[in-house]
């Protein structure tokens, strides 16, 4: 198969941007066998991230696995508030207390940042390459995903439920918690592009009832996990925002929204 062959194909297939698409299986086939295989995985709906094996996401390329959730434009908006946190004032009074806790080593500890229900564990590798020096720790429920973030991330990734997966010395000491927890209503499923509804496991996507199940249960126990000052980030809806906040409220926390138009994003913050 021909680049030009393969654009008539994905073109009937019903991909609208078929000639960038045909361009970026080209790019990885390593011949026209090669090709026409990746194309008819395309064709039959298969994510084009997960067919080509990686994802260009907030400037670094994250490997993927067919069945892991593909990493968002939106949660650029994750990854630029995380990085905020860490290099800007806030991050920085924490690590003077952290100093002057650290008494008579004279050192102070790396900050830590943890990627709960990590996927692939793009935000924790963005984050880490806009932030150096950082102590990632990255979980997930789903060993397939823990196998792919392990790929991107190199060392410290666990597999568990939320807070179970870490170990037990990270309590009460994360100062950036990532969880890109699963936010969308079960009864909306059914409308989610075919991509996401065929490809990605369902444990990423479903939030419950109102989509805030698991974000519910990530709240109550960020408390004790979260170091002093420490911030909690999590995507959500325009419609959850006011219960959102109540629920970082009612678990002893302080909520804010944040908002970008552009990426049509918006992150729920949740300081201890």
């Amino acid at each position: 198969m021909t680049e030009e062959e393969a654009i008539l194909r994905l073109r009937a297939a019903g991909c609208v941007f078929a000639e960038d698409e045909a361009a970026v299986l080209t790019g990885v086939a390593p011949g026209g066998r090669a090709l026409a295989a990746l194309v008819e995985r395309r064709c039959a709906g298969e994510p084009l991230e997960q067919v080509v094996g990686f994802a260009d996401f907030c400037g670094v390329r994250v490997r993927l696995r067919p069945g892991v959730f593909v990493p968002r434009l939106r949660s650029e908006l994750l990854v630029r508030v995380a990085a905020e946190e860490l290099l800007g004032a806030a991050g920085a009074r924490r690590a003077a207390g952290a100093r002057r806790a650290a008494g008579s080593t004279g050192q102070h500890p790396a900050p830590l940042v943890v990627d709960l229900c990590c996927g692939s564990g793009a935000l924790g590798l963005a984050v880490r390459e806009k932030v150096s020096g950082i102590d990632l720790h990255a979980a997930d429920l789903d060993p397939v995903a823990v196998a792919c973030a392990t790929d991107n991330l190199g060392a410290n990734v666990h597999q568990g439920d939320l807070f179970t997966a870490l170990p037990p010395q990270l309590r009460g000491r994360i100062d950036v918690l990532l969880a890109n927890v699963p936010y969308v209503a079960t009864r909306h499923l059914p409308f989610l592009p075919a991509e996401a509804r065929d490809h990605e496991p369902r444990t990423a996507l479903d939030g419950g009832d109102d989509g805030l199940t698991v974000l519910r249960a990530v709240l109550a126990g960020a408390r004790t996990w979260l170091a002093p000052g420490g911030l909690l980030l999590s995507e959500i809806t325009e419609a959850q925002a006011t219960a959102a906040c109540n629920a970082v409220a009612g678990n002893g926390l302080t909520p804010s929204v944040v908002t970008d138009d552009d990426l049509d994003a918006r992150v729920i913050t949740a300081r201890r």
